[in-house]
């Protein structure tokens, strides 16, 4: 079946969950260590890591969970053209101009606008409306992204052509048990790639950066691997401690500040826009129907489970946190197991796929057989 265009799933100009994901091509593991060379490229991770913290700072756009492995990376993103609405006409600019910069400093990191750069946005109504609109735009978050590592990389291999696959894959997440098996899909794929054995050591995924934040200082530097500063950055120190949205000697309690919040707080009265204040990310508006601590629990048993048949007992507060999504265990053990494999251009319940239609040509969306199985 032909994947519908974006347009059809999402747009930025609505409010919109979305879980991407993009490839390597050329060989296997250009983001890990390549068998064919033996080369290590890790600290590409780091790359991919740095730019998702200046991006959250810059787009109007909630960065909810990441995961960077050998030969991909998985995104949960949430457009937010509510909190772009609020921004004036020269934070409109002054963010476009971080994003895509007209002047940089010797180590190639954008400059802080001067006035004629943002008089150059500001003035021109068209021009400045289409960057408003591009700044709630996952499409174009995944442009500068995928094209900013892919040019850095070949650069570095000394290579010309393609380094992602043509298209990065998207699916828009339709209801609360989606996003949250999605949350925790991307948070274990470490774990379920056998890449690590517990969250703590499940480097680069925003469960290990909120684990850091929790921990005290001195402790946080115990634990943080080496594998979390790349090579090549020890070696230009002066040049990444001075791009935006990098903190390579972050405080524990910073280290997630660039990821959305966990719990979604409306019923304390936090509705709206709810924009972040501090420019480390868009809004301070979560995502998941749960406090935080309840979330971990749930990946830690889930972890245990993802490589054994039979399972553990599950505890009464695990129960009641599986009873608010209506999931029982077969059913959330198969969702985190085979997310990737149970949806295509819409994830949810099947009912709710169903009453679902694209946005342009009114089509109705496809439910899988093995989808309806799970939920049966």
């Amino acid at each position: 079946m032909a994947r519908l265009a974006r347009a059809e799933v999402f747009s930025p100009d609505e409010v919109a969950i979305v879980h991407v994901m993009n490839r390597v091509v050329r060989r296997c593991f250009l983001l890990g260590t390549d068998s064919l060379t033996g080369k290590n490229y890790d600290h590409r991770k780091g790359w991919i890591e740095n730019l998702l913290k200046r991006y959250a700072a810059c787009f109007g756009i909630d960065l909810l969970g990441f995961a960077i492995l050998s030969n991909h990376f998985h995104l949960i993103l949430r457009s937010r053209p509510d909190v772009v609405a609020t921004w004036d006409n020269a934070e409109v600019a002054r963010r476009w101009l971080l994003l895509c910069p007209i002047r940089k400093d010797d180590c190639g990191n954008p400059l802080e606008p001067n006035q004629a750069e943002l008089d150059f946005i500001q003035n021109d109504a068209r021009k400045r409306e289409l960057i408003r609109l591009r700044l709630s735009d996952i499409g174009w978050w995944m442009r500068l992204l995928c094209q900013t590592v892919a040019m850095r990389a070949n650069h570095e291999d000394r290579e010309i052509g393609r380094f992602w696959q043509n298209r990065f894959r998207e699916v828009r997440l339709l209801d609360e048990a989606a996003l949250v098996a999605c949350a925790a899909y991307v948070d274990l794929n470490p774990i379920r790639a056998a890449m690590a054995d517990r969250l703590e050591t499940s480097d680069y995924t925003s469960v290990q950066r909120r684990l850091q934040a929790q921990q005290p200082r001195s402790a946080s530097r115990e634990t943080t691997k080496p594998s979390d500063a790349s090579t090549a950055e020890k070696n230009q120190s002066r040049c990444s401690a001075s791009k935006p949205g990098d903190t390579p000697k972050e405080h524990p309690s910073s280290v997630d500040q660039f990821l959305a919040r966990l719990p979604l707080e409306e019923r304390e009265g936090k509705t709206g826009p709810v924009a972040n204040r501090t420019g480390a990310r868009c809004s301070d508006k979560g995502f998941l129907p749960m406090t935080q601590e309840d979330y971990l629990r749930l990946l830690r048993w889930t972890a245990k489970q993802l490589p054994r048949e039979q399972r553990s007992r599950t505890s009464p507060q695990l129960k009641e946190v599986l009873g608010k999504l209506d999931l029982n265990t077969n059913t959330w053990l198969s969702l985190v197991r085979k997310f990737g494999r149970l949806f295509y251009n819409v994830a949810g319940r099947p009912q709710t796929i169903e009453l679902t239609r694209s946005r342009i040509g009114q089509h109705r969306h496809y439910v899988r057989r093995e989808t309806r199985e799970v939920f049966s």
